[in-house]
């Protein structure tokens, strides 16, 4: 790596990782609140452990979310992850669901139901043309090896994998923010005891089973996004091993690094509603708002505001007025227009073009109220579960409107005026 060059890192967890797990649940319940009342209000926090689940928050609905209700949703979610063995100390049929939701405060209500934003808050949207969805590679290729990895186990392909697993990747960008190549990846899974050794009286990960996360996880996932970026093999780098022997151009390949993950999901840590709101976004090449997603009804501009600005950035780079955007709004509780918007593009903007001009834009042909959010983006929908795993943007998936690229035409006619 020459002194011209830097290197970002993100990181991606799998569906079975711990907090994802409780996210996928308060999504689950905001979804079937909103299949029956599309007027709900929810904020549904989930916490899970060694077979013990636990939903606390504040739900105003007409949907018959009975204790039955949230019991079956809870099972029918952990069965759908992969935790269906007891003997791995979480499972859809040994969990104990305790349910102590209860209503959402009134005073709350009266100043979001004449249309204001359901708290204070500052979120941010971010784009840029690293990738075909306009996400930053470094992010982008972290949830398409998780997401992968969830296939193979899903299919049977790699029989031994379990539902937890943590991805990263490391890409090296030259001075000018171009892309040089895939510098290192990280991919931890949970796995059974067929694919586990001893070594000085430890238990192991094996070697065989590190080469096939490489072969069937790792290379596949990097040869579908860029394989222009690979620029040398993929080195495995054992656990302990202070400096693996690698060539220029090689990616080093850490595969279960501490050695063993036969223990893992919400019996190895207990998991948490919205702690992985960097996985949630952009992987840290964007700031991120005050607070998370999940289990959050579309009145909650955490959420719906933080989709419309990933909508504008997108547009805004999809327009090719900027190779990279960066939009905040923030919003007082109660009242409905933000009280900003600020643009950053990093000095990407096309040639005559500014950051002041692009917040008129924004202003002309986006609406930004909590009401004006969610009927162009069509939010009272019970989309919400696909969300809550393998990150909120990027995935152009029918249901998310907030990835569409439909106002990018307007905007640079607009801007050519």
């Amino acid at each position: 790596m020459g002194s011209a060059t830097h290197l970002f890192t993100s990181e991606s967890v799998s569906v079975g990782h711990p907090d994802k797990v409780a996210d996928q649940i308060s999504d689950a319940i905001l979804d079937f609140c909103l299949q029956h009342d599309p007027l709900s209000r929810v904020a549904c926090e989930t916490l899970v452990t060694t077979d013990y689940c636990t939903l606390a928050g504040e739900i105003t609905t007409k949907a018959p979310l009975t204790r039955a209700a949230v019991d079956r949703l809870v099972r029918e979610v952990v069965t759908e992850i992969g935790y269906v063995d007891p003997r791995i100390g979480f499972a859809a049929d040994s969990v104990q669901v305790n349910n102590v939701l209860h209503a959402q405060s009134p005073h709350i209500a009266q100043g979001v139901d004449t249309g204001g934003a359901g708290d204070q808050g500052m979120m941010f949207g971010f784009a840029c043309d690293e990738t075909p969805t306009l996400m930053p590679l470094p992010i982008d290729l972290a949830h398409r090896l998780v997401a992968h990895h969830a296939k193979l186990r899903r299919a049977g392909q790699l029989k031994w994998l379990r539902p937890d697993a943590k991805s990263q990747v490391t890409v090296e960008y030259q001075a000018d923010g171009t892309i040089q190549r895939i510098h290192t990846v990280v991919l931890s899974t949970q796995h059974d005891e067929s694919v586990m050794t001893k070594k000085d009286g430890k238990d192991y990960f094996t070697d065989e089973a590190r080469q096939l996360v490489m072969d069937q996880i790792i290379m596949p996932v990097l040869k579908a996004d860029r394989p222009d970026l690979i620029k040398g093999k993929l080195v495995m780098v054992r656990p302990g091993e202070a400096g693996a022997k690698l060539a220029d151009g090689d990616i080093a390949c850490h595969i279960n690094p501490t050695g063993c993950f036969l223990e893992g999901g919400p019996h190895g840590d207990s998991g948490l509603t919205g702690r992985k709101i960097i996985v949630d976004t952009y992987g840290g090449r964007g700031r991120h708002g005050g607070g998370a997603f999940s289990g959050k009804d579309p009145t909650k501009v955490d959420r719906s505001a933080a989709y419309m600005a990933r909508y504008v950035a997108k547009n805004i780079v999809a327009a090719k007025l900027a190779r990279q955007c960066e939009v905040q709004v923030s919003y007082a509780i109660g009242y409905p227009d933000p009280l900003n918007i600020w643009v950053n593009t990093a000095g990407t903007t096309a040639p005559g073009v500014t950051e002041e001009q692009l917040v008129g834009l924004i202003r002309e042909h986006f609406r930004l109220t909590p009401r004006g959010i969610i009927e162009s983006l069509d939010l009272r929908r019970p989309i919400y579960r696909l969300t809550a795993a393998h990150g909120h943007f990027g995935r152009e998936l029918p249901e998310f409107s907030w990835e569409r690229t439909d106002k990018a035409g307007a905007l640079a006619a607009a801007a050519k005026r």
